[in-house]
């Protein structure tokens, strides 16, 4: 039976940012708790194993131990802005919460146990309003962050085949853009949009292509349309992450000092840089990072975040 993940369309609308081990380990957990049959409730400590990561999404043991284990600290800090009508007035509104209030993860068993917050419990588990539902396997191929955001913004619009007008502002923030990050439209195309797209139509069940829309010169936003895929190859092999040492060794030089420029800009990478250095001179010393083995290896799931899996 396939695993099935269900999110309140307020929840998909919103607006967050997760890096992909996050998205993945959420999208896990509300999939496997429907499995169970036990749902999820206010106060449900729900566990991951990392065998379940490990067979979902293809990748080494010893890699889900890390990545887990640095998700288990990262995800506490997340939080997700959502929107939606005040019931006495009518008018809009916005709330910002947490993703979870517990998060804990056992050393030798490589077991995440985490509680969503009471504000996010309902916008995973009502399903008498708008929902939108989805097998897990069709993101647990998706190596981009950007990518499993978009397909869940798609999907939304399944019965009609095509989305309606994607505000840029609202678009870049759904997607887990930092509005400090890919500012130029070209970056925001080329690492992000059509990185993302790309993904979406090679590993999913769906075909998508966006129109953008202007005011004056200026792009002010996309629309997709997309169709089902009526027949998905069952001869394309699952795909495998690399073992950390082969990532290590096949960085040229010249992917070091590119992808050490985009981990400059990352905000997980906060916690390592020092003083009031530029971002230039942050680049440089992660460069100089990347030549290390033990410190590529930690600095891995950041640099899967910016695609350096696909380079």
């Amino acid at each position: 039976m396939a695993e099935l993940v269900v999110k309140d369309n307020a929840l998909i609308q919103a607006s967050y940012t997760l890096d992909m081990v996050e998205q993945r380990l959420i999208l896990l957990a509300i999939a496997e708790a429907r499995e169970t049959g036990h749902g999820i409730t206010e106060n449900s400590l729900l566990e991951v194993h990392a065998s379940s990561y490990i067979n979902t999404f293809n990748v080494e043991k010893h890699t889900a131990y890390t990545v887990l284990r640095e998700a288990s600290k990262s995800l506490f800090d997340r939080y997700v802005t959502y929107h939606d009508v005040n019931p006495k007035t009518g008018n809009d509104r916005s709330f910002h919460c947490r993703w979870v209030d517990k998060i804990g993860y056992e050393q030798n068993s490589g077991i995440v146990f985490l509680r969503f917050t009471q504000d996010i419990v309902p916008l995973i588990t009502r399903l008498e309003e708008n929902f939108t539902k989805y097998e897990l396997q069709q993101v647990s191929r998706l190596t981009s962050s950007y990518a499993i955001r978009l397909y869940e913004l798609l999907i939304q619009w399944r019965s009609n085949g095509k989305t309606p007008l994607f505000d840029l502002p609202t678009f870049r923030q759904q997607l887990g853009v930092e509005s400090h990050q890919y500012k130029t439209m070209s970056n925001f195309k080329t690492y992000v949009l059509d990185f993302a797209l790309k993904q979406v139509n090679e590993l999913t069940d769906i075909t998508a292509k966006y129109e953008q829309h202007k005011k004056g010169r200026s792009i002010s936003g996309f629309s997709f349309t997309f169709k089902q895929k009526k027949v998905i190859s069952q001869s394309i092999k699952p795909h495998k992450e690399p073992d950390p040492l082969h990532l290590f060794n096949k960085m040229t030089d010249k992917q070091r000092h590119l992808f050490a420029n985009k981990l400059s800009e990352l905000p997980d990478m906060n916690k390592y840089s020092q003083g009031n250095e530029s971002y230039t001179q942050f680049a440089i010393r992660i460069a100089e990072m990347l030549k290390n083995q033990e410190k590529f290896q930690e600095l891995l799931p950041f640099l899967q975040k910016v695609g350096f899996q696909s380079v």
